[in-house]
């Protein structure tokens, strides 16, 4: 069984996704929705019994919710879904196929047209690998960090390979992730003690899971469309400035290995691992931690 977690608050599309899911399952399902900030008035709320509704008066902001509807989810499989998505038939089947215990699992995403609900062709690529950013750009959302960035030439390079439809990715997006429930608890997942109410969200699960001997990987054989937000679709959750320092500052601490107490592989290990990673300088080694050189245990 798969529990599809939904973190929400004030989705415009939230029933047409929750709809979008229960349509396209072809295995047995069940859709857990944080209602985060909830007013009673905002959405008409699809009753069905595949569906429960988990309720906050006040923002209680999105790791709680996931750990929330985590704890309550009865599947096998999680997979959390931001709450403006849309699914290729059978995705939950295809995603369960090829997901191992120590693996975390993102489809291929493409572009939702939401007033429309159809992918949105714009005359570019969908998104199959994504990488992180050098931390040297301080005018980056949260700062300078480890931020993800779409890795176009490495997804133009695969595309359409047998051998690439199953395939590593260094990180993702975070608005779709499929993981066998009892690896998110191994994992130890939205710590929000650590990282704050939203932040970030990727880079902790993607360290942990590859730095402690686990697999992210990108499974081309279905997909999502995802709605960008922006102007015209404002995002849900509002971060202030002293959660985006805060997030960004403890994903750093992965940079001198300090993070996380069940970290078995150093951080250079992963930007080895996917050498050469875009805006990563030669010597990236020096500018992180100088002569000395990496801190490991």
């Amino acid at each position: 069984m798969l529990s599809v977690v939904i973190p929400s608050r004030n989705e415009q599309f939230l029933r047409k996704t929750i709809e979008d899911l229960l349509i396209k399952a072809e295995g047995e399902v069940e859709v857990i929705v944080i209602l985060d900030d909830f007013q009673p008035t905002e959405t008409a709320l699809l009753k069905d019994p595949r569906v429960r509704y988990i309720p906050f008066d006040t923002p209680v902001g999105l790791r709680h919710g996931m750990n929330v509807g985590v704890d309550a989810a009865k599947g096998e499989f999680i997979m959390k879904s931001d709450g403006h998505c849309m699914f290729d038939e059978g995705f939950d089947v295809k995603l369960a196929a090829d997901c191992q215990k120590n693996w975390i699992v993102v489809p291929r995403r493409k572009r939702l047209d939401a007033e429309n609900w159809c992918v949105q062709d714009v005359g570019k690529v969908d998104v199959d690998y994504e990488h992180i950013s050098f931390p040297d750009n301080p005018s980056d959302f949260g700062g300078a960090g480890l931020h993800t960035r779409q890795w176009n030439k490495r997804t133009v390079e695969r595309l359409n390979k047998p051998e690439y439809m199953i395939d590593d990715d260094m990180t993702y997006q975070a608005s779709v992730w499929f993981i066998p429930k009892k690896y998110y608890y191994e994992l130890e997942l939205m710590d929000e003690k650590r990282y704050g109410i939203f932040f970030n969200e990727a880079q902790e699960e993607v360290l942990k899971c590859w730095l402690s001997g686990g697999r992210v990987v990108v499974n081309k054989n279905t997909w999502f469309a995802h709605l960008k937000k922006g102007k015209k679709y404002p995002r849900g959750y509002f971060i202030n400035n002293q959660d985006l320092t805060r997030g960004t500052e403890a994903i750093m601490e992965w940079t001198t290995n300090s993070a996380w107490d069940k970290q078995t592989l150093p951080f250079s290990w992963l930007i080895e691992k996917f050498w050469p990673v875009p805006g990563w300088p030669e010597n990236w080694r020096e500018l992180l931690w100088g002569k000395k050189g990496e801190p490991w245990k």
